[in-house]
């Protein structure tokens, strides 16, 4: 019977080439993590609007945050933008997933929702080509989005939305509540889907908000409180008189509240009390 060679003793020294063999593969990991973060947070950055459109009576802004933790940068965008017929285009979305492709995806369909508009002014057929747009290129993920189109003539704010979280209105008399206006699938998941669109005549001076989930929603805050809380803070912000910037950075405080483990974005329509030729 063959005698079994007793264990070697681990040395000192073998105990340093382990540990730094360790420390390597952890370096390198972290290197590339570091990279792929770098990486999203440029394409996030490179595909935000540097600034939003606005007219006479029409003050806009918008906010974005990260992931409170740094690493899952995400899908979330908002845009503004002049369309063909001279009325604004507005959108804010959020892309499913945190990561590099997440961000990639967001940047294409922040430009499909552009290329769309060319064609149609209409919220809802925008939405509905760039679904089925998304829906061919065949990517496995999809996307939350409203669409917001202003006429400066009219003074009437049309929107629709695919999945995303209901906007949040107020007027400077007191009014308030969350637009829990009918709608779609998300982006990107099954060709030929319709998206209502609804109207709304701004009669009174107040603002217009929309937010991604990050906003109004976390592990332990169910989106019907953050709604609530929003609501709040706009309420008192178009009472107030705030600004659009103000109230926009007054707004992106709710996600402090949601523990933040997502990405969020934010986007204020402040707008004055339709001119009386406007109105006419």
């Amino acid at each position: 019977m063959a005698r079994r060679r007793p264990p070697r003793s681990v040395t000192a020294d073998d105990l340093l080439t382990t540990l730094g063999r360790l420390t390597a593969q952890a370096r390198e990991s972290a290197e590339l993590q570091r990279a792929r973060v770098e990486l999203a947070e440029a394409l996030q950055r490179d595909t935000l609007p540097t600034a939003l459109p606005a007219l006479p009576g029409l003050r806009t802004a918008a906010r974005y945050a990260p992931a409170r933790n740094g690493l899952d940068i995400g899908g979330d965008w908002y845009d503004g933008f002049v369309m063909p017929d001279g009325s604004l285009g507005f959108s804010i979305g959020d892309v499913q997933g945190h990561d590099v492709e997440a961000a990639a995806f967001m940047g294409q369909i922040r430009i499909g929702l552009r290329a769309v508009a060319t064609a149609s002014t209409d919220p809802g057929e925008v939405l509905s080509r760039a679904n089925d747009l998304l829906v061919s290129v065949g990517r496995e993920l999809f996307a939350t989005c409203t669409f917001v189109r202003f006429d400066p003539i009219t003074w009437v704010l049309e929107s629709a939305r695919a999945g995303h979280v209901p906007a949040i209105w107020a007027t400077a008399d007191g009014r308030c509540g969350a637009a829990q206006d009918p709608g779609g699938l998300p982006l990107g998941i099954q060709p030929g889907e319709g998206y209502p669109v609804i109207r709304r005549r701004l009669t009174q001076e107040g603002a217009f908000v929309l937010v991604t989930d990050g906003v109004v929603e976390g592990p332990t805050v169910p989106i019907d409180a953050g709604l609530d809380r929003v609501t709040r803070l706009v309420r008192s912000g178009a009472r107030s008189g705030a600004c659009a910037d103000e109230l926009a950075a007054q707004v992106m405080t709710a996600a402090a509240y949601t523990d933040h483990t997502d990405d969020a974005a934010v986007l204020v329509l402040r707008h004055d009390v339709a001119a009386p030729e406007r109105a006419a």
